[in-house]
């Protein structure tokens, strides 16, 4: 049976690992509603590019051929994967979902004969990956503030090794924010691009100058950028809602814990005090008899 003072010593020290808990959700929570903000802002823009290039691609008479971003290879012998995961831990499975995705993809190259070369942004990712696979880039102090001349910086290494023929195929894995509980690693392919070509009804044709075989090289490496500073401000904010659950969920933890010792704290207390009080009430009859 553990004595009083080592109780009170572990009462004690997991009600400082509360107060620390609660002051990492409150950060947490800070930083998520700045970055919901801007995550919210953007998404639109986005969708918007989205349509805007879906209209530049089903131009009539366009040759796809020509522009470099969307030309098919075959066969596919090397894949580069950009891999965006957190700097820091203690937010939950959010980081170890992101490799297990990544380890998942790689698998099923590895068994098509592929070989695979990754880019690697976020710190949990560079140190888990940095010596088992090869490494074209890391990028490990990028996540922290989140900004599109990093974005910029990531797309241009990884649209540099596809149109040099050093890649094949390029991946991008992030982890997309869904809600404050829920957080899902998601697979897009980055290289060649690729759009479904929706039929919709609008009332005039757009007219472009230049003209779309022109426009388009000048526009899909800032599209390319959007899509990595659009993974990175997801996984930013699903890291925030995924850290802020798993201290809320910490922090209750160590109310329970702190509930059940302090229950146990005064059994042993009681158990104690009823014992010493035996002890007396021996001493005083055995000086009677």
């Amino acid at each position: 049976m553990p004595s009083l003072r080592d109780l009170r010593k572990k009462i004690d020290a997991i009600k400082k690992i509360g107060q620390i808990t609660k002051a990492m959700n409150m950060v947490a929570s800070a930083k998520l509603r700045s970055l919901q903000g801007r995550l919210e802002g953007f998404r639109p823009y986005r969708e918007k590019f989205d349509e805007v290039l879906e209209q530049l691609l089903s131009a009539p008479g366009l040759n796809k051929g020509r522009i470099p971003y969307l030309q098919e290879r075959e066969p596919v012998k090397k894949v580069g994967i950009i891999l965006v995961t957190a700097d820091r831990g203690l937010c939950g499975a959010f980081n170890s979902n992101l490799i297990k995705e990544a380890e998942k993809l790689m698998g099923r190259f590895q068994r098509e004969g592929k070989q695979i070369e990754m880019i690697l942004v976020g710190r949990r990712g560079i140190s888990y990956f940095r010596r088992k696979v090869p490494v074209r880039e890391v990028f490990g102090d990028v996540m922290s503030r989140v900004l599109m001349q990093d974005a910029r910086r990531i797309a241009r290494s990884a649209i540099k090794a596809f149109l040099d023929g050093e890649w094949d195929e390029v991946y991008l894995i992030y982890g997309y924010f869904i809600n404050i509980v829920r957080q899902i690693p998601k697979v897009e392919r980055f290289l060649p691009l690729s759009f479904e070509i929706t039929e919709k009804k609008v009332s005039g044709a757009f007219i472009y100058e230049p003209d779309e075989e022109e426009l388009l090289p000048q526009i899909l490496p800032m599209y390319l950028n959007t899509k990595v500073y659009s993974a990175m401000l997801e996984t930013a904010v699903s890291e925030q809602a995924a850290r802020m659950t798993a201290m809320d969920n910490a922090n209750r933890a160590c109310t329970d814990m702190v509930k059940q010792l302090t229950l146990y704290y005064n059994k042993v207390r009681q158990a104690s005090i009823t014992k010493e009080l035996m002890d007396i009430v021996g001493g005083a009859e055995a000086i009677k008899g």
